[in-house]
């Protein structure tokens, strides 16, 4: 007992403010992942910054931006509506009213207001007398230019989505009610493609005769030279 007791007592004591030395690897793991997430953490914000940056931009530089947006937010709401509406429901018909009333509202906005915002376009059809329907287009006066960001929007996505719609009717051939939707919402948007590809037609060769007509009445003699040159490059 007193022999034990000796070697306790030669031994030093553990000193309380002693520190052990930390595990390497432990603390390059920590480190590493410290390093990681706020890379990663910045890596996001600067991609919804820029996102964000470039929609403000877009509105920015349109004339119409509250038109713009409800030029597309009908149209990207039914076809989510369409694709996503199953997996919060499964009540077909709430699925379908909503896909009508969202198209019906699309057809309306594009037919009415933004495409005469947006292009300076606008298409309707005018029952004759003798009951048959006739194509009425206005467009606006050539002195007054389109923004280019509003008509490349209001174009792109006014084929876009039809393309969208004549896609999913194919995905949809065996299903007879869900193809119901689709037939509705492609009927809507390519009357409005027709009706506005007429229209821009139309508005071209209006631009065009006005120009002729004018350039006719204030100098005749350079539309001789044109009309003679071009005639003798024909014949030529």
């Amino acid at each position: 007992m007193e022999a034990r007791a000796n070697l306790l007592s030669e031994a030093a004591p553990f000193a309380g403010t002693e520190t052990l030395e930390p595990d390497i690897e432990a603390v390059q793991e920590t480190n590493a992942s410290e390093n990681i997430t706020p890379q990663n953490t910045q890596t996001q914000s600067n991609t919804q910054t820029q996102s964000n940056a470039q929609t403000q931009s877009i509105l920015k530089q349109s004339s119409h931006p509250v038109a713009l947006i409800f030029h597309l937010l009908f149209r990207t709401g039914a076809i989510a509506i369409y694709l996503f509406g199953r997996l919060f429901t499964t009540n077909f018909s709430l699925i379908f009213i909503i896909c009508v009333l969202l198209l019906s509202f699309d057809f309306w906005t594009v037919k009415n207001v933004t495409g005469r915002l947006l292009v300076g376009l606008r298409w309707w059809n005018d029952i004759q007398p003798d009951g048959t329907n006739a194509w009425v287009f206005e467009s606006r006066d050539p002195s007054r230019p389109v923004n280019p960001t509003d008509s490349r929007i209001f174009w792109i996505s006014l084929y876009v989505a039809l393309v969208i719609w004549l896609f999913l009717a194919f995905l949809t051939l065996l299903s007879p009610e869900w193809l119901l939707i689709v037939v509705v919402a492609i009927i809507l948007n390519m009357a409005n493609v027709v009706g506005y590809t007429q229209c821009d037609k139309d508005a071209k060769k209006k631009w065009a005769t006005n120009f002729a007509a004018r350039a006719a009445t204030t100098n005749p003699s350079m539309v001789g030279k044109l009309v003679s040159a071009g005639l003798g490059r024909f014949f030529g």
